[in-house]
Formats: C-alpha cells, structure tokens, sequence
C-alpha cells in the first residue's frame, strides 16, 4: 500500500508540474485552459481513489471529486482543441449535467445515506466509457493533418494514452466492486499511470512547447529553398493550379502520392517552408480563395452555397462555413452580398 500511495503522489506532483508549464506557456488560452484542466482532473481521480490518503475524509473531498469525475470530459475537449475540432455545445452541456448529477449524489451518499449510489456510478462509468472512445476517435482521425512530425505523434500518443487509462478504469471499476482495494489492482493502475506520466512529462518539460501547441511567438526567418525543395514546391504549385485542392477527402497522405514524394518532404515544405501550421490550414488557404472568387462572380451569382461547398471539397456546409469565417470573418452569404452589391468594399 505504501508503494501504490508513492507512486500516485509522484504522479499527482508530475502532473501539477506540467500543469504550471501549461499555465506560463504562450499557447492559445482555450488550449491552456483545457490542458490545465485534463491534468488537474486526472490528478484528482489519481489521488482520491487511494485508500491511504482517505480523502473522503478531508473537507475538500466534495473539490477533488468534481475535478475526478470531469476528468473524461476534460479529456473529450481537450482532443477537440488540440485537433482543432469544433465542439458540440448540446453534448457538453449534458456530459457536464450528467457529471454533476453524479456528483451530487456521491456527495449526498458520502454525507447523508452513507451508501453507494449504484445507479449513478453506472451512469457515470457508461458517460466515461463514451467520452475517452470519442475523444481517441478524434486523434486516430485527424492524425495526419499536423504537419510536424513530432508533435504529431506526441498528441496523438497523448490523447490515445489517457483514453485507453481511462477505457482501463472504467472497465476494470465496472467488473470489480468500486469500493475494492485488492492491492494488485492499485498497483496496476498507479505504475501504469505513472509511467505514462512520466514520459509524457519528460518529453513535455524538456522539449518545447510546441508538443502540445504552437507558441505564440513570431516564426524565424526562413532560408532560401533548396533545389530538392525548389522542384517539389514547383510540383505542389501545378498540382494547386490543376485544382487538385478541390478533390473530396483530399489528405496529405493522398497528396503526397499523386506528386509522387515522400510524404515527410511534402510536410517538411508546407510547414518549414511555406508557414503552415497544418494540412487543413493550407488546404482551406486554397478553397477559401477560390470560395471568395466564385462568391464575387455576378454569372455565379444563383449557385447555391451548399453546392459551392461541395464543389470545393468539403463534405457537407458546416466545415465550409466555419473554414470561411475562421478565414474572412464573415459568412459566405454576407460575403457574397458584400461582394455584388459593393464590389470595391467585396
């Protein structure tokens, strides 16, 4: 028991650690905010699940609780801002409902009944269980879209770890009574999640911070091309203006193929040379510049918006019209306007 307890204050201490690195860098404050809290959920449920420290003892037992239970949550918007996905406000409204529900009646149990409240463990579990496979869905989906190598596989390696814990937890407290200490399974579970913790937090504390996000600061100057890198961006500049842009699904990966190039020299030259910090990025840099000439065109003045969409690629009107106004601040429909009735405002 005194092993298991070492292990998870090591764990809690690392996580806080990463959390204040977190906190002082210079990433997006929504990306800030949400590492924080994956951190500081995962550390609460690492220590108020520990027999020996008795936490349901301390009055700040109700605290720690709701940061542990929120913990797959933290973990589900968390994969939602590093992979740049938009977030299904309905969902997260009722995940965060449904946890704090469950809050409230572990804490009237603890107080009041002194009884475990099955059915709200149940719950909690199936919420959990649904959370951490959506959020690993979300990486394993998109990825192939960052451009830097190393960051890549950090985040993707990240997001995957703490799902597949969290999938463990869940598994292992739903088969085996929640309130067990079997020794073996405490041991499991806190060397599992203290290695992990540790080489994520090596890899985060001495690397940059660009593992998780990318800093805010001005990118250095860029050298002249080389004549391997002068005939690729030849080849991705004809391949742009043959369209290429425009074809459903179109992935780096796919691209990479049709020029005929390894896929990491392909990355290295969007990223390192062109300034893209993604494959989406410089994908929508090409839509959205035809978008805004089509939208312009008095001949195309009829053509529906979902079908322009469509016709540049994208598979439905939401990515187009979020991809838009990330780009010109405003809608298509606005911007067509804009651009017949005022073409030098347009």
């Amino acid at each position: 028991m005194l092993i298991d307890t070492a292990m998870r204050l090591m764990g809690v201490g690392q996580l806080l650690l990463m959390a204040l690195v977190a906190a002082r860098s210079g990433a997006p404050a929504p990306i800030r905010r949400a590492t924080i809290a994956l951190l500081v959920c995962v550390a609460a449920y690492l220590a108020i699940v520990s027999p020996a420290l008795q936490l349901w003892r301390s009055a700040a037992w109700p605290v720690i609780q709701i940061f542990s239970l929120n913990a797959p949550l933290a973990l589900w918007v968390f994969a939602h801002l590093i992979f740049e996905r938009p977030i299904d406000k309905r969902l997260f409204a009722l995940a965060l409902g449904v946890t704090l529900i469950d809050w409230m009646l572990f804490t009237h149990a603890l107080y009041v009944t002194h009884q475990r409240p099955v059915a709200a463990g149940a719950v909690q579990h199936g919420i959990a269980f649904l959370l951490a496979v959506h959020a690993i869905v979300i990486a394993i989906a998109n990825r192939g879209d960052d451009l830097l190598e190393k960051r890549r596989m950090f985040r993707l390696g990240f997001v995957i770890v703490v799902g597949v814990q969290t999938l463990g937890i869940v598994v292992v407290e739903s088969v085996y009574d929640l309130l067990r200490t079997d020794i073996w399974l405490m041991l499991l579970q806190s060397g599992t999640a203290l290695i992990a913790i540790l080489a994520f937090g090596a890899a985060m504390l001495t690397a940059n911070a660009e593992l998780l996000f990318d800093k805010a600061a001005p990118p250095p100057p860029r050298a002249p091309l080389s004549p391997a890198e002068h005939v690729l961006k030849q080849k991705l500049d004809a391949a742009m203006a043959a369209h290429i842009h425009r074809e459903p699904g179109l992935g780096i990966g796919v691209l990479a193929g049709k020029l005929g190039v390894p896929e990491h020299r392909l990355r290295a030259l969007i990223n390192q040379r062109l300034g893209y910090r993604n494959f989406s990025d410089f994908l929508n840099s090409h839509r959205i510049a035809d978008a805004k000439a089509w939208l312009g065109d008095p001949a195309r003045v009829d053509l529906p918006v979902l079908t322009l969409a469509m016709d540049l690629g994208y598979g439905s009107l939401a990515p187009f019209n979020r991809a838009f106004r990330d780009a010109t601040g405003t809608s298509p429909s606005e911007y067509r306007r804009a651009a017949i009735l005022d073409p030098e405002k347009g």
